[in-house]
């Protein structure tokens, strides 16, 4: 069967997403509709349509200078412009990180650069994005292919500054004056980051590439390290055939790549770049295809991989061929292979992760509603076996069935109060998670580390105040931990005991976890420690140490808390949220079957209408039962169904 592309595998993706919203959007008007709603779940339903809308599938492009990171981009993404789209000139001036996306809350093309100096404010990049005014702003005329490529080049434009400033923005290193010019000079990047928005057809199916810049400029960059790479869902590590493994790209995978393997969001692709420099004409294809192999062989001996687990391709040759439409040429590049990979492994996984989380919110919404469906099937058809039996039986029976009603009642509203109880201990239990991972603490332990920093006579006390604040920052965490435990053992034994008490349709809570978080601050504490430890931290000015700590540390350690502190005040009003729904819904029909009872004891004429009544209601939740299955239907359609699907449309367009 013929490999399916990259491109179609990401417009299925696309379209699932789309259909997803839809399904969602219809089952918000459902619960409407049907008075199931609240404002708490349609602001969450809100939310998570607005999370899927600005969804993106980020792959990082990660290599030491001269790899051909760049071309590999353009021969996967930018071919069909028959031209080198990006600049991937080699040398020292490519160290802008950039990210090419697609901005669909403005629909415009255009290229914003953050400009080099602004490494020397205390604001995250992630912060500067926030607002326009940081970026300097160049529209992006996508009806020609020459001046996109002119525009592009921007991205790569240096300057001259002096050594001074260079280790002012920590560009430059005292020691090396190998990179000062014969002026005094030493040339530094114009730009710090750049962000793309372009309208290529992945990039509007919420495709991200991010473009990284070599070993020198990623550790200058914490940011890269602490929170764009992690958060890519691939991250392709280019090494080049000419060179083979070096002094740098070791340190690179060891440092940045190799511990994203331990992240079930991010996936490695180890990419064997430059291959056509083993294409000896002297050998024939065996002999050429066995260094190929050996050079494979031996680069994963060196990463520590499996040898099926690098890819060979020669990207310029890959552009080449596309360009030209060469399929002899492209097939030896082995440019469609590494697609293949991109599109079979990651988009699945991507698509996995999105659909664990929706199924996690709408999934268990959806499923409370099916169990709220069933049980008012049941409590119908309940209720007309009983008003069947009543056909010819005197005033007495009736009676006595109002009176079991009431009792039955009267046992239902002691297990409420029972459940109020429960109910104020698990808030008192959240309250002290919600206490512990209280930002408010985290800022007077922020504010108390940086008085002790800046105020440090001694490196060695500059460090020991850098590894109190992550010793207590973890502590904090293994606390919370405890916290979550606790409060999920009491959200369990409360709905157990809820299920067994009222006898309904089994309802299974959904248990909090901060083990992302705790995961994101280990990471975080083991890039402190490695900068604590480094030499480039004892040789930098106090100042700038303090400050790069806490842009790109603290903050970071900050804004986890934070998130931490917000799912879980989020998930503490859903938790409670089906059993208090259960509770009023049991109510009601308590109350109706009473009413019905009444009204047929004081007429006969009652029955037969309520009997009719309860016969339509039946049909109506059936149908409703219908409704929501099809919706858990599109939440479980794999990647492969939404391509077979639109087969016929990808063959016209």
């Amino acid at each position: 069967m013929a490999t399916e592309r990259f491109t179609d595998q990401m417009q299925a993706y696309g379209r699932w997403k789309t259909e997803l919203v839809a399904s969602i959007e219809s089952f918000q008007k459902w619960l409407e509709i049907n008075k199931m709603s609240s404002s708490d779940v349609e602001l969450r339903i809100y939310e998570l349509i607005q999370t899927l809308k600005s969804d993106h599938l980020t792959i990082a492009f990660v290599a030491e200078f001269a790899r051909g990171k760049t071309e590999l981009i353009n021969a996967i993404f930018f071919s069909e412009y028959d031209r080198r789209l990006l600049p991937s000139e080699a040398g020292r001036t490519t160290m802008c990180p950039t990210e090419l996306f697609y901005d669909n809350t403005t629909h415009k093309n255009y290229i914003r650069l953050l400009p080099i100096e602004t490494r020397l404010d205390e604001a995250s990049i992630n912060d500067l994005k926030k607002d326009p005014v940081n970026w300097t702003h160049m529209d992006l005329d996508t009806n020609s292919s020459e001046a996109m490529s002119e525009t592009f080049q921007e991205i790569v434009r240096t300057k001259k500054v002096s050594p001074e400033e260079a280790i002012r923005l920590a560009l430059h290193s005292p020691e090396d004056s190998a990179h000062v010019g014969s002026d005094g000079k030493v040339e530094i990047p114009m730009w710090r980051h750049a962000i793309i928005s372009f309208p290529h057809p992945l990039l509007k199916e919420g495709l991200t590439i991010l473009d990284t810049p070599g070993l020198n400029a990623m550790g200058t960059e914490p940011e890269l390290t602490l929170n764009m790479l992690p958060s890519a869902q691939a991250v392709v590590f280019v090494l080049a055939a000419d060179t083979g493994v070096t002094r740098s790209d070791m340190e690179m995978w060891k440092h940045y790549v190799e511990p994203l393997g331990g992240e079930a969001r991010s996936g490695r692709i180890v990419v064997l770049n430059k291959i056509d420099t083993l294409w000896d004409e002297l050998k024939d294809e065996a002999g050429i295809n066995k260094s190929i192999t050996t050079q494979c062989t031996t680069t994963a001996r060196m990463l520590n991989i499996e040898s099926t687990s690098v890819y060979p391709v020669s990207a310029q040759k890959g552009l080449l061929a596309k360009i030209r439409h060469d399929v002899d040429l492209i097939k030896r590049s082995n440019i469609l292979a590494l697609e293949s990979i991109l599109s079979k492994d990651i988009l699945p996984s991507k698509q996995n992760i999105v659909r664990e989380n929706i199924v996690g919110e709408i999934g268990s919404m959806a499923k409370e509603a099916q169990s709220m469906i069933a049980s008012r099937l049941a409590e119908a058809n309940n209720q007309l076996k009983e008003l069947n039996s009543l056909s010819g039986k005197n005033e007495d029976v009736i009676i006595h069935l109002m009176k079991k009603t009431r009792q039955e009642q009267t046992v239902y509203h002691k297990s409420v109060e029972s459940f109020q109880a429960n109910k104020k201990m698990f808030n008192d239990h959240h309250s002290q998670l919600l206490s512990t991972l209280s930002i408010n603490a985290l800022d007077k332990l922020m504010a108390e580390t940086r008085k002790n920093m800046t105020g440090a006579w001694s490196t060695m006390k500059l460090k020991k105040s850098m590894k109190e604040f992550f010793d207590i920052i973890n502590g904090t965490m293994d606390t919370a931990n405890k916290h979550v435990e606790n409060v999920n053992r009491l959200v369990q034994t409360i709905y157990r005991q809820f299920n067994k008490e009222h006898g309904l349709t089994e309802t299974k809570p959904r248990l909090f976890s901060i083990v992302k978080y705790k995961r994101d601050l280990e990471r975080l504490y083991f890039e402190a420690e490695a900068y604590r430890n480094s030499p480039v931290m004892t040789m930098t000015e106090q100042a700038f140490v303090v400050k790069k700590f806490f842009i790109s540390m603290v903050s970071h350690a900050r804004n986890t808390l934070y998130q931490a502190h917000q799912e879980a005040n989020s998930w503490s009003k859903a938790a409670m949220l089906p059993l208090v729904t259960r509770i009023k819904e049991h109510k009601d029909q308590m109350e109706k079957r009473l009413e019905s009872l009444r009204k047929i004891n004081e007429s006969r004429d009652t029955l037969q209408s309520r009997m009719t009544e309860l016969g339509k209601t039946a049909e109506i939740l059936q149908s409703q039962l219908q409704d929501l299955n099809k919706l858990m239907e599109t939440l479980n359609k794999p990647l492969e169904w939404f391509i077979e699907n639109h087969k016929s449309d990808a063959q016209v367009a």
